[in-house]
């Protein structure tokens, strides 16, 4: 009895030291390590390892193949090892933005122990740091400011269309408190993300709270929506449990309804529950990927419910009609359904129709295409092409962009 009593204290004692070591800092290499002329040098204590990389989005790119076709992924360096064991590797100059990277330590992924900013990208998690060189630039833009700040709540609400409770995020700017009426932004994410993808990955509340301040967009309520149709929630926040999520893991069971056909639902509530000007001329929606085709489809199903649309990197989707051995704008100019669905939502005369799209994209052939059909039919629309490819760099950007423009 009394060796077990040993051997528990003994256990108390390490599990306290090991957490006083993780609460007082057991790790004291500075990692990654940003200078003001915007290098960027990483470290890691690996010294049984063989060899050790780094892959980052700072880094230059090469196209591979994916279920959605070629994509754009990002190289991978050596780094060197010193004699005590650590790891080190020094980027050139980088520009203002927010960057994410990740080690591979002998052949497997490895976050970096000496630095706590993370974000999710479906299953994948990856280290982010910001830079930034002087007030304005992106690096600023995508930082918390001594400026005022929005509140950015996780709301759930019902969803009669779809038969469940689903959870949404929602940014209400500075002030909102104090009274007064708002318009709406519904910002949608793509394929594999969730109502925590724009807060997280796109520094939506960030970007907001600065260019309010700045003066260059109008105080806005941003609602972040769920565009699984099956799902209540993001990964480990709703009913089904602690599930490891995948890409288009969302599409396993088949949803009551339609992203489009619930989308009302989401209106509704947000229209009934928070302090919003009303009609047309007080709502825009914009979305990237699949939310980019979502914005598209649900502004094609309800012509007349906003005022501003920005497709960003967007997923053209045609309905049940799409022949991938067709090219795409035959199909849209044989589509009678399709005609007139557009039609409508340029009969509307929105203030805005915007689209943006890098230049390697893999979806750049389709938003050309599209847009060749809204040439000849004569409907007005703005558009901007961006290097790179379906990046969330991009993204970050076009969101800046398009809410400098709207409500104005």
């Amino acid at each position: 009895m009394k060796k077990i009593i040993v051997s528990l204290v003994c256990l108390l004692v390490f599990t306290q030291a090991w957490s006083q070591q993780a609460l007082f800092g057991g790790n004291d290499l500075v990692s990654p390590e940003v200078k003001e002329d915007g290098t960027v040098t990483f470290r890691l204590f690996a010294p049984k390892a063989v060899r050790v990389q780094l892959t980052g989005d700072f880094l230059a790119k090469e196209k591979v193949d994916s279920p959605m076709g070629p994509v754009e992924r990002d190289l991978v360096v050596d780094l060197q090892e010193g004699n005590d064991g650590v790891w080190t590797y020094t980027t050139g100059s980088l520009s203002p933005e927010l960057y994410s990277y990740k080690f591979i330590v002998d052949g497997r992924d490895q976050l970096d122990p000496s630095n706590v900013y993370m974000c999710r990208d479906i299953a994948t998690y990856t280290n982010i740091f910001i830079i930034e060189k002087e007030a304005g630039d992106k690096g600023d833009l995508y930082s918390v400011n001594k400026v005022p700040h929005g509140s950015v709540s996780k709301v759930w609400y019902e969803s009669p269309t779809l038969k469940m409770s689903r959870r949404m995020t929602v940014y209400t700017p500075p002030g909102y408190e104090k009274g007064g009426r708002y318009p709406v932004l519904y910002l949608l994410h793509g394929a594999g993300g969730d109502e925590e993808a724009w807060a997280t990955l796109g520094r939506a509340s960030q970007i907001m709270d600065n260019l309010i301040a700045m003066g260059k967009a109008k105080p806005m309520i941003v609602v972040m929506t769920n565009g699984n149709t099956n799902s209540e929630a993001a990964p480990g926040e709703g009913s089904n449990g602690m599930y490891k999520p995948s890409f288009r893991g969302h599409a396993t069971s088949k949803p009551v309804a339609s992203m489009e056909e619930s989308f009302p639902d989401v209106v509704n509530y947000i229209e009934k529950n928070y302090r919003t000007l009303k009609g047309k001329k007080n709502r825009a929606i914009c979305g990237l990927s699949m939310g980019g085709g979502h914005s598209f489809s649900i502004t094609k199903r309800y012509p007349t419910m906003f005022d501003y649309v920005g497709l960003f990197s967007a997923a053209i989707f045609m309905g049940g009609n799409n022949d991938p051995q067709k090219n795409m704008l035959e199909q849209m100019n044989e589509d009678a359904t399709f005609g007139k669905e557009v039609a409508a939502v340029f009969a509307a005369n929105p203030k805005l129709y915007w689209i943006a799209i890098g230049n390697t994209d893999f979806l750049f052939d389709a938003n050309t295409n599209y847009r060749k059909y809204l040439d000849s039919k004569g409907y007005r629309y703005e558009y901007l092409e961006t290097d790179g490819g379906h990046i969330w760099r991009n993204w970050r950007i076009y969101l800046t962009l398009f809410a400098e423009k709207i409500f104005q």
